[in-house]
Order: C-alpha cells, then sequence, then structure tokens
C-alpha cells in the first residue's frame, strides 16, 4: 500500500508533510478519523485508508521503516520480475506480462518530459509522481502485469499463460492473460486505479476509474480470442491490489455464460487453483485440445 504509482503516501492521506512532528502527526491522525468516519458522514473507503496510513507511520519505529520503504522504491523493469523464488517448476509463459504498457510509459514520459530520457530518469519516483496520470496509470497497469505474472508464475507446470495477447481486428487491443488451469480457461485483466473500487451492474465505478469499463473491456476481447483460436473460456478475472477491494473475490454475475469475478491480487492463486464459481471445467482431453489451439492462434505482442 501506499507505494505504487498512483497511489498517495500514508503522508497525504493525513494531511500532513513527510517533515510533520509526532504531535502533528497524532493531531491530523485524529483530526481524519473524525472527518471520515462513517456515523458522521464520511467515506467508508477514506475511513479505512486512514487508519491503515496510521498503521504506516503511527509509530517512530514503523515511521522510520516506511520511510526507509520510500526513498528504496523503484519501478524498474528488474524490480518486477517473474521468475520462481522456489524449487518447483514453474508454470508455462508466453508473452512478456507489462512490457508493452511499458514501453508505451516510456513514449509518454519523454513526451512529456519533451527530450529522450534514459530508464532511470523516466522510473525516478520523483519524476513518476510529477508525471501526468495517463502515464503513472500506463506505469501502474504494468506493475499490476507483472504482480499477476509473478502470481500465475507459482502455480507450477499444471498451468499455461499467456502475456499480452492481440486482440481484435489490427492487433491494437490486448488482453492482459490468458491463463489454462486444471480447472477451466480464464480470461484476466490486471488493473490498478489507484484508490478504492466498488461495482455497479457488473462494472467497475469510483472516481479513479474515470469512466473506463475494464470489465466490458476483458470480456470482449475474450470474445475475440475465444472467436479466434475456437475455445471456449469458464470464466473472467479482474485482478486488482488488496488494498483497493473490500472483498477478497467478489463475484459479479454472470454475462452471456460466463461466470466474471473480481479478487484481489493476494487471492488470485487460490482462485485459480479451486475454479471461479460456475465455470465451465475441461476434461483432460479437451485441456490438451485448448492448450494447442491457444498456441497455435495466440499473437502475444512482446514474445
Amino acid at each position: 500500500m501506499f507505494d505504487g504509482p498512483l497511489a498517495a503516501s500514508a503522508y497525504e492521506v493525513l494531511g500532513v508533510a513527510p517533515t510533520a512532528g509526532e504531535d502533528e502527526l497524532r493531531r491530523a491522525y485524529r483530526l481524519r478519523l473524525r472527518q471520515t468516519h462513517p456515523d458522521t458522514g464520511g467515506d467508508a473507503a477514506m475511513f479505512i485508508r486512514v487508519q491503515r496510513a496510521w498503521e504506516h507511520v503511527g509509530t517512530p519505529q514503523d515511521r522510520a521503516a516506511y520511510d526507509r520503504g520510500r526513498q528504496g522504491v523503484t519501478w524498474g523493469v528488474d524490480a518486477a520480475a517473474t521468475r520462481s523464488t522456489g524449487t518447483r517448476p514453474a508454470a508455462t509463459s508466453y508473452g512478456t506480462a507489462g512490457a508493452w504498457r511499458r514501453r508505451r510509459f516510456l513514449q509518454m514520459m519523454a513526451a512529456h518530459l519533451g527530450v529522450a530520457v534514459t530508464d532511470a530518469q523516466a522510473y525516478d519516483p520523483a519524476v513518476v509522481r510529477a508525471a501526468p496520470w495517463s502515464a503513472r496509470r500506463m506505469l501502474a497497469d504494468a506493475l499490476a502485469e507483472e504482480a499477476t505474472a509473478a502470481a500465475i508464475h507459482e502455480l507450477g507446470i499444471g498451468f499455461t499463460v499467456w502475456h499480452d495477447v492481440a486482440c481484435g481486428p489490427d492487433g491494437g487491443e490486448k488482453l492482459d492473460h490468458v491463463v489454462l488451469a486444471p480447472t477451466g480457461l480464464y480470461g484476466l485483466m490486471s488493473e490498478d486505479f489507484g484508490e478504492d473500487v466498488r461495482f455497479r451492474q457488473g462494472e467497475a465505478i469510483g472516481e479513479s476509474v474515470r469512466g473506463e469499463t475494464p470489465v466490458a473491456d476483458l470480456l470482449s476481447r475474450m470474445r475475440w480470442v475465444a472467436k479466434v483460436a475456437r475455445v471456449r473460456f469458464g470464466g473472467a478475472i479482474l485482478i486488482l491490489p488488496d488494498e483497493d477491494l473490500a472483498h477478497a473475490a467478489t463475484s459479479l454475475g454472470t454475462v452471456r455464460g460466463l461466470p466474471v469475478v473480481a479478487v484481489r491480487r493476494s487471492a488470485l492463486r487460490t482462485v485459480l487453483r479451486k475454479g471461479v464459481p460456475g465455470a465451465r471445467p475441461l476434461g483432460m482431453t479437451e485441456a490438451f485440445d485448448v492448450r494447442t489451439r491457444l498456441k497455435q492462434a495466440v499473437r502475444v505482442l512482446v514474445p
């Protein structure tokens, strides 16, 4: 929490400068609690964020650790490696998660600064936080895709995943991840809006969503892949940072016979292992056929 390109820092949530003294910090915390408490008309989601912010900076020890973490934050490619940290065989993977969005981010930063930039300059936290929201959002989504890839990577050899799958007649759109699991075939979208996300009529809403339609986009791109590869998906999964969802997994209903769920990033592996409720299972023979069809038909944007 508080370490993404879109996320407000703990100090920003509490409404104080990072140099605030302990007494000022404590007064700000109490004030923000009163302002955001649901019983007095405040926003429940912001009330929880205020409490979480205090957990990070409420004691000298926690604050020192938090400040060290902020100073050491890096969003470079090396910081988001998706390789396995265990000894078990990893999932089979095609494509490079986050690579397409990282390319777009670097282009946006060059346009924003008006000069060619090195990776070190573009990923400098101070430079990123001063960049337009659209550029920060692009980087946040790249990091989200890489975090999803890391989680799937650890699931083992029973899983196959394609990242950054080209969609649409001209390949101008993409599906973040296609996962073939023992429990079914799933389309995944990794997002980070930087704030709490709610849902209405099966779609994400909230100030930070800014009119985007991630669920509709996910389903549309899955339909394209299903048509091109001649496969049937069992479910759709929208993945968000843990702090942006009220529950580990939230069912968004069934769209055209396809169950859709929004899950916290930390719950993704559990959902993929157990299966999306209501998803159509695959038999061993069909799974082999689906894998073959996808390998022949899917084109990843960055090998």
